[in-house]
């Protein structure tokens, strides 16, 4: 219906309800044979008709939707009918000198009925019968958990969306005063501690997180709780994007493995980030992997003046380079660079070239198993890379290099782990004789990351199963890849020289729970996807650490970010040890590394003797 035809058909509605509102209020107490020929009754009559119409305009009653209709607009018709009558009773007192009291009162307690009547009767009706109420037993059964501002709008939208395929059918909040109340006709049962039972009681079969201002810690067990239930679990955006319109209650969405972390954010130091990064000069190596991407985007936030891609893969920096062009400023150029960091010459013409100011560098072979299995590959990108890109830092007077490093990089007892110590050590050295401050960010896994074990269980669970872990036993340190990389950026501006900088990565993560959680995020309850033990490959460990008990320090130099004491061999140990590796075998070269690398000297230098 048009918006005209539909003030038309509120107008004439509107004008039967107030003339027959006076008239019978006049009638009832004034009875007499034919009131339309009493003058002062149609003066009150004419009076009333105007100034209703007049103030409807006014506050809008013929523009309302009142299918959607609240108190706010029952408000609007409460004003719009007070001040009609007060109209009313001013001409009359103007005319006759004396006001009808009585015979108002009920005119207006008989006009805020019929009016406020008329329209809400259109939304009971398109509840009842148009939404398809008597239909609902076709929707899921859903469990609203907050009864606050946040539940009671979804659960307002849900009843009133006819295509809605969901049934609110109960609340639950920890707030003891709803206990027993009803929300549009669905109880608050109690507190979040009956999840369980009211899953099981009320044949539940999607539960809702309505509760948007809950601390991460908090809503990581909320969800924890739901997901134990083997229920689909949703959660709803933050309440402030609902009310600004950045989002819509139908933007409720599944609950993510990164939801289940418990991480708050942390709040970085934008201004001195910013005089580090804003029109300068900045080169991320591995720009096209999970970190080095991140980083990119985290960094082209603040405005550099030239954003360099470096990376050996074209697609990878084909990619990011195209993402990248759509967000940046017109005062950021990116500039891709397909290079090898095994390619000395290469990078040293690259940093001649362009001279950046800042140098994070994410390049590096990671996978475990892989490099055990492949050494010599781990010792030419992970050390000799790192080396050519941290000695060109050093030569062309580069300001800061930040490397990126690992929670393997501790007490390693595999490759990838020692050749990423190694990398630390090669910084530290450097940083003692170098004007470029050097620095390195150690944390632990990342979700999501390229050939971390997110996407391998998700590959695993599209495929119906099974869901391999090596040891039930086994845990990890997780982040996600955006605060990792933030928290990298804040790391660099902390850097004075040489120093390791930890992470501080929470609590360890069960590899059997993250696997079993994902099975249940992907919809499938227990016992659906089997999670099978597949035993420890070549250079895992059970559990990770982040420092050693030679390294730790409880000084918190930023919110999340430590200072590591973590200690190098000196420079001509070091020297001699990368020009005698690439001579060794590759057993020798995996004992020494690792010897190195938990600082056992005394045991490398007698096998070195004996080489």
């Amino acid at each position: 219906m048009s918006l005209r035809k539909r003030m038309s058909m509120l107008v004439i509605v509107d004008s039967c309800i107030v003339l027959f509102s006076i008239y019978i209020g006049y009638f009832l107490l004034h009875p007499i044979d034919n009131p339309f020929t009493d003058t002062f009754l149609l003066i009150s009559s004419l009076t009333i008709f105007l100034a209703h119409h007049g103030f409807a305009m006014y506050y809008g009653l013929y523009r309302k939707v009142w299918e959607y209709a609240s108190v706010r607009e029952l408000v609007s018709i409460f004003k719009a009918v007070t001040l009609s009558i007060i109209a009313v009773a001013i001409i009359q007192f103007i005319v006759k000198g004396d006001i009808l009291y009585r015979a108002l009162s009920i005119t207006w307690m008989l006009h805020i009925l019929l009016i406020g009547g008329s329209r809400l009767s259109w939304r009971v009706f398109r509840d009842t019968y148009i939404s398809g109420e008597k239909f609902t037993n076709k929707k899921k059964r859903t469990l609203i958990i907050g009864a606050g501002s946040a539940g009671t709008m979804i659960a307002r939208q849900l009843l009133r969306n006819s295509e809605a395929t969901l049934k609110p059918v109960a609340f639950l909040d920890d707030d003891s005063t709803k206990k027993g109340l009803e929300i549009f006709n669905i109880r608050v049962l109690g507190g979040i501690d009956i999840i369980a039972d009211a899953v099981k009681d009320l044949d539940i079969e999607l539960i809702i997180i309505a509760i948007p201002s809950l601390d991460k810690q908090t809503s990581a067990m909320l969800m924890q709780k739901c997901l134990d239930t083997g229920i689909h679990t949703q959660i709803m955006p933050l309440i402030e994007d609902l009310l600004t319109g950045k989002v819509s209650v139908n933007e409720i969405r599944d609950v993510k493995i990164e939801d289940l972390l418990g991480r708050e954010e942390v709040e970085l130091d934008l201004e001195t980030i910013s005089t580090k990064l804003t029109n300068k000069k900045i080169l991320i190596t591995g720009a096209g992997g999970s970190i080095g991407s991140e980083i990119c985007r985290q960094v082209a936030r603040f405005d550099p003046k030239q954003l360099l891609l470096l990376g050996h893969g074209e697609n990878s920096i084909y990619t990011i380079d195209m993402e990248l062009r759509k967000k940046v400023s017109s005062n950021t150029e990116i500039i891709p660079i397909i290079a090898d960091i095994q390619d000395r010459n290469r990078i040293f013409d690259i940093v001649s070239e362009y001279k950046p100011d800042v140098i994070y560098h994410a390049a590096a072979h990671k996978h475990v198993p892989l490099m055990e299995y492949n050494p010599m590959e781990a010792v030419k990108n992970n050390i000799f890379g790192t080396k050519n890109v941290a000695e060109a830092a050093d030569m062309f007077g580069i300001g800061y290099f930040v490397m990126i490093s690992t929670d393997k990089a501790v007490n390693p007892p595999n490759v990838m782990g020692a050749t990423k110590r190694f990398a630390e050590m090669i910084v530290q050295n450097l940083a003692k004789k170098s004007e470029t401050k050097f620095a390195a960010v150690r944390f632990g896994n990342v979700l999501g990351s390229r050939g971390s074990v997110v996407p391998l269980f998700k590959k695993q669970i599209m495929a119906g199963g099974p869901v391999t872990i090596t040891d039930e036993r086994m845990t990890r340190y997780f982040m996600t890849i955006p605060e990792a990389s933030r928290l990298v950026i804040q790391a660099g501006t902390l850097a004075s020289g040489g120093e390791v900088f930890v992470l501080d990565m929470g609590e360890p993560v069960k590899i059997v729970d993250l696997a079993n959680n994902l099975i249940r995020l992907s919809g499938y309850s227990k016992g659906e996807i089997e999670v099978k033990e597949t035993g420890i490959r070549p250079g895992e460990k059970l559990y990770e650490e982040l420092m050693n008990e030679n390294e730790r320090q409880s000084e918190v130099v930023f919110p999340k970010i430590y200072i590591g004491k973590a200690t190098p061999i000196t420079g001509n140990e070091l020297d001699y040890l990368l020009e005698k590796i690439p001579t060794l075998s590759t057993s020798a070269v995996k004992d020494i590394l690792v010897g190195v690398a938990n600082q056992k000297n005394v045991e490398v230098e007698q096998k070195l003797v004996r080489m």
